[in-house]
C-alpha cells in the first residue's frame, strides 16, 4: 500500500483524487491532506479518510479547525499550519506519492520539495512547473523521483508516448504535439463584447468543473498558454513542435504525430478521474469510475486553429517561452494579479492580457538558474502587475 499527500485536498483535482482513493483502499493510504481556508470541506474529508495529518495554510483559520478535529472522532490528526507545512507534509517518509493539486505559484516550493524528496510527483499544478523550468526538471533527475503529469492534456500526450518513454526526455520519433483545448465559453462570443464579459460568465465553462481561476485561464486560453510552457518542459520539445488545437467536444484530450504519418490520439470522457486513476495506478490501470466513452452519442468531432486576436493570452505564452529565462515566471504571475482583479471587477475581461503584455515588456529574459533568481522575478512581476492595474482603475 501507498502512501499519498494530496496538496490541495479540497480543489476540484483534489476531490477527484480522494473519489479514486476510495475505490481502491488496498491500494493507497492517505497520510497527509492540505487545504487553503476551505476547512469544512476538509474536516469531512479527514472524517471520511483519516489522515495523519491535516494542513491549514490559511492562519486565521487553524484555531477553528483544531477545535473541530479534537472535538471529533479523529481527534488523533495531527493539524499543522501555514506554508511551510505543505514541504513538510510533502517530504514525510511514509509518503510515497504527492498529488501536486494547489493552484498558482502558491504550489511551486511543495511540488519541489516533493521533487527533491524523490517522491512520486503527480502533477497537477502546472504553475510550479512554468515558473521553475529547467529547475523543477533537475531536481526530479538528481533525485530519482517519478513525474507523472496530471493535466488532462499532458498525460493524453503521456499515454501517447512510446513505450517507456520518461519525461523530460525527446522521443525521437515523435516530431510533434497536438495540444487540445476546449476554447472556453468565448469561443464564438463577438470580440468587441468581450470587454464586457463578467466573472460569472468567463467561469462558467462548458465541459470541465474547474476552480474560478483556471476557469478565467480557460476563458482566456491562458491555461492553454501555460500548458504550452508545461509541454516543452515535460517533453523537451520546441514551442513551434507545439500546435494548440481547439477541439470543444473535449473528447480527444491531445495527440503525438510521429515521423511515420501516424497521428496517436488519447480520447474519454471529460473527467479528471481518468487521468488521476492513470497516474495512480501507472504502469498498470484501475478502475476510475468514470463512465465509457459512447462514440456513437458523440457523433462527430470538430477542430480548429485557434485566434490569436481573440486569445492574446495564448499569443503571450509562445512569446514567453520562446523568449526563456524568467518571461514564463513573469507571465504567470502577471496573469495571477490580473485574473485576481478581474474576479474581483477591478479591471476589465480584455484587460488581463493588456496588464501581462504591459508587464512583461517591463523584463529583460534574464537567467532563471536559481530558485532565488525565480522567486525574485514572481514577486517583481506582481508588483509591476499590480502597478498596471493602478493606471488602468484610475
Amino acid at each position: 500500500m501507498k502512501g499519498i499527500c494530496i496538496l490541495g485536498a479540497t480543489g476540484s483535482i483534489g476531490v477527484s483524487t480522494l473519489d479514486v482513493v476510495a475505490r481502491h483502499p488496498d491500494k493507497y493510504q492517505v497520510v497527509a491532506l492540505t487545504a487553503n481556508g476551505n476547512i469544512d470541506a476538509l474536516y469531512e474529508q479527514c472524517l471520511a479518510h483519516h489522515p495523519e495529518y491535516a494542513v491549514v495554510v490559511m492562519e486565521s483559520k487553524v484555531a477553528e479547525f483544531k477545535q473541530r478535529i479534537a472535538a471529533s472522532p479523529v481527534a488523533d490528526i495531527k493539524v499543522l499550519s501555514g506554508s511551510e507545512a505543505l514541504q513538510q507534509v510533502a517530504t514525510l517518509e511514509n509518503v510515497d506519492t504527492v498529488m501536486a493539486a494547489i493552484v498558482g505559484a502558491a504550489g511551486l516550493l511543495p511540488t519541489l520539495a516533493a521533487a527533491k524528496a524523490g517522491k512520486t510527483v503527480l502533477l497537477a499544478n502546472k504553475e510550479a512547473l512554468v515558473m521553475s523550468g529547467q529547475i523543477f526538471m533537475q531536481a526530479v533527475s538528481d533525485s530519482g523521483a517519478v513525474l507523472l503529469p496530471i493535466d488532462s492534456e499532458h498525460n493524453a500526450i503521456f499515454q501517447c508516448m512510446p513505450a517507456g518513454y520518461t519525461p523530460g526526455h525527446t522521443a525521437k520519433q515523435a516530431r510533434r504535439i497536438l495540444l487540445t483545448a476546449s476554447g472556453g465559453p468565448f469561443r464564438r462570443t463577438p470580440i468587441e463584447t468581450l470587454s464586457s464579459v463578467t466573472p460569472d460568465q468567463a467561469v462558467a465553462h462548458p465541459k470541465w468543473d474547474m476552480g474560478r481561476k483556471i476557469s478565467v485561464d480557460s476563458a482566456t486560453m491562458m491555461n492553454k498558454g501555460l500548458e504550452l510552457i508545461e509541454a516543452c518542459l515535460l517533453f523537451n520539445m520546441e514551442p513551434d513542435q507545439i500546435e494548440v488545437v481547439i477541439h470543444p467536444q473535449s473528447i480527444i484530450h491531445s495527440m503525438v504525430d510521429y515521423v511515420d504519418g501516424s497521428v496517436l490520439a488519447q480520447m474519454g470522457n471529460p473527467d479528471m478521474r481518468t487521468p488521476i486513476a492513470h497516474a495512480m495506478a501507472w504502469p498498470e490501470r484501475f478502475d476510475s469510475g468514470v463512465a465509457p466513452l459512447d462514440i456513437f452519442e458523440v457523433g462527430h468531432m470538430d477542430f480548429e486553429k485557434p485566434d490569436l486576436k481573440r486569445f492574446p493570452c495564448l499569443r503571450l505564452a509562445y512569446e514567453a517561452i520562446k523568449s526563456g529565462g524568467i518571461m514564463p515566471t513573469v507571465l504567470n504571475a502577471a496573469n495571477e494579479i490580473a485574473v485576481e482583479a478581474f474576479l474581483n471587477e477591478e479591471v476589465k475581461f480584455t484587460d488581463i492580457a493588456v496588464i501581462i503584455e504591459r508587464s512583461m515588456a517591463q523584463f529583460k529574459p534574464d537567467d532563471a538558474g536559481s530558485l532565488e533568481l525565480v522567486l525574485q522575478a514572481d514577486q517583481d512581476a506582481r508588483e509591476v502587475a499590480r502597478d498596471i492595474i493602478k493606471t488602468l482603475v484610475a
